[in-house]
């Protein structure tokens, strides 16, 4: 029956969201990530019209979400076989939820650039430019203990599966390297971000585990960070 007192309506709605979060992963990690970017605001002190603008669209996010639920719930009511007209209508929902995160990025870097970006450019100039020399003995080094690991785990090949992912490993040594070298905090973003859709496609692909992409990923970067610090020492 429909609520007739407000408070009976406030409760339905609570209800709604708390099932959400029970049953869809993705609205825990939109929850997750908002907390995140709000601690974020707090530490950084952005000014209160920088803080509407993010918390008006990490609400949009987390409204996509639940609308996205509420569509999966109810054409699982009405279709609970497969069916491509069910499909469709749940893949648009989803992608309504990736055009307000996609939206909620664009303006969480806008707002958190001037305030992040200067750290990040202080924390790359006090590490150093990493030479040529260093970029190439780094990726060298890392497909080595990539093989090496692969060997010693005793699983997949050389070149699909094992114990960690290559493509992370180098994906992330070349993000490193260029971020290293350039020395430019919107470059060195965009190179991980790129290096982050590298290591997704092996999940994507069930090549790899998480665990084993994020092993990658540790790899690629501490290698080419210790890399880097030697060649500064000795060079």
């Amino acid at each position: 029956m429909k609520p007739t007192r407000f408070i009976d309506s406030v409760n339905c709605a609570i209800e709604g969201i708390l099932h959400a979060t029970r049953t869809q992963k993705h609205m825990r990690y939109h929850f997750l990530a908002a907390l995140a970017v709000l601690f974020t605001t707090l530490l950084l002190r952005v000014s209160s019209m920088e803080f509407m603008l993010l918390a008006l669209a990490v609400s949009f996010v987390l409204f996509a979400e639940l609308m996205n639920t509420a569509v999966e719930i109810v054409v699982d009511m009405i279709s609970p076989g497969y069916h491509p007209l069910a499909k469709l209508a749940k893949d648009v929902a989803a992608g309504a939820v990736l055009v307000a995160a996609f939206g909620t990025a664009i303006m969480g870097y806008l707002v958190l650039a001037r305030y992040v970006l200067p750290w990040q450019k202080a924390g790359l100039e006090m590490i150093g430019t990493e030479s040529e020399t260093g970029m190439v003995v780094s990726v060298v080094l890392v497909l080595i203990v990539v093989v090496i690991m692969k060997a010693r785990g005793g699983t997949g090949t050389p070149l699909e599966g094992g114990g960690v992912s290559g493509h992370s490993a180098v994906g992330f040594c070349i993000a490193t390297s260029v971020a290293l070298h350039t020395q430019d905090p919107l470059i060195a973003v965009f190179c991980f971000i790129l290096a982050a859709m590298v290591s997704h496609s092996r999940l994507l692909l069930r090549i790899h585990r998480p665990r084993e992409v994020v092993a990658g990923g540790l790899v690629g970067v501490a290698i080419t960070v210790a890399v880097h610090l030697l060649f500064r020492a000795f060079g």
